[in-house]
């Protein structure tokens, strides 16, 4: 099985290196950092055991990649328009896309390009940050939880296709959750993203600040619950207990920089539409109202202005 990784960024690099070491034939897609990885390779730094890969197979550009039968899009969603014009160069005609990528409506664009029958969903519980061109720092946890993608929004059940990528990616020592309803899945993530990804940008902290602070650890559940809230309006409800893990998992949780915090710190785009934006209308299309999580979408609205207007 050739694998493709789109975005060798801390996602992608660290799935894609641990791949790499495990034997497998993976090809690596970059943008900035072509040149450095494909003379210097991926060091990967990780309290589970440091990799040194000084020889990948690096890419500048799709077309000059071999079609692969598992392409990995680990992109942020913000770039998500670049891949009708690379899925087709790098997909092979037996192949499968996962996207491991946040928010909602990744997985439907993807369909749009491929066809549904050929998309999987990854959900990331990962801390990891790329720290310089080819170097990826691996702070906590590393599960990918995997499932198959229906165009009619129902569960998708356990597929052979979820068998195999998930063995293909267990064999790799990365530990795999396979699911049978994707978009269930997706919900449960954003209780996590949507309040640390904002507040992290809003309140210029780590995880540990807004968990040691009542105001912003109290506001913290109350986004969850608003999540819980619009995920089970879609017939998808999460349980409270759930919502007490992902504390607990927070409060456990090495002092993190989300996503979103590294981008706008970096002044790059913040993935606002598929974590808040499309669930907030997913809700409201439903009938219910998340106001805390509409108050903090503004506010990282006003903050992404100002940083694209600079």
């Amino acid at each position: 099985m050739k694998i493709a990784i789109i975005g060798t960024g801390a996602v992608g690099g660290y799935y894609g290196g641990l791949l790499q070491k495990a034997g497998a034939d993976v090809h690596f897609l970059l943008n900035r950092d072509y040149v450095h990885v494909r003379e210097h390779g991926l060091q990967i730094y990780s309290p589970s055991g440091d990799i040194c890969l000084p020889h990948v197979a690096a890419y500048a550009k799709p077309e000059d990649m071999p079609r692969c039968e598992l392409v990995i899009v680990a992109l942020k969603t913000t770039a998500n328009d670049v891949l009708a014009e690379m899925l087709p160069h790098v997909l092979a005609d037996n192949g499968v896309v996962l996207t491991l990528q946040n928010g909602l409506g990744a997985d439907t664009h993807i369909a749009s390009i491929v066809g549904g029958d050929r998309v999987l969903g990854g959900l990331c519980f990962l801390c990891a940050n790329k720290e310089a061109p080819g170097v990826i720092r691996h702070v906590d946890y590393g599960l990918i939880t995997l499932g198959a993608y229906r165009a009619d929004g129902k569960a998708g059940g356990i597929t052979e296709r979820v068998e195999v990528v998930g063995k293909r990616l267990s064999g790799a020592g990365i530990e795999i959750q396979v699911i049978d309803d994707l978009l269930a899945a997706r919900w449960r993530k954003l209780v996590w993203n949507i309040p640390f990804n904002g507040l992290s940008v809003v309140h210029d902290c780590l995880t540990d600040v807004i968990m040691r602070n009542p105001e912003t650890r109290a506001l913290s559940r109350r986004l969850m619950e608003e999540v819980a809230a619009a995920s089970a309006v879609c017939a998808r409800p999460i349980e409270e207990s759930f919502l007490d893990k992902m504390m607990s998992h927070t409060d456990n949780m090495a002092p993190y920089a989300p996503s979103m915090k590294l981008d706008f710190d970096a002044g790059r785009p913040m993935e606002l539409a598929a974590i808040y934006g499309i669930p907030l209308r997913v809700a409201s299309e439903a009938g219910v109202t998340m106001p805390e999580t509409t108050v903090l979408y503004t506010q990282l609205l006003e903050m992404q202005e100002k940083i694209s207007s600079i």
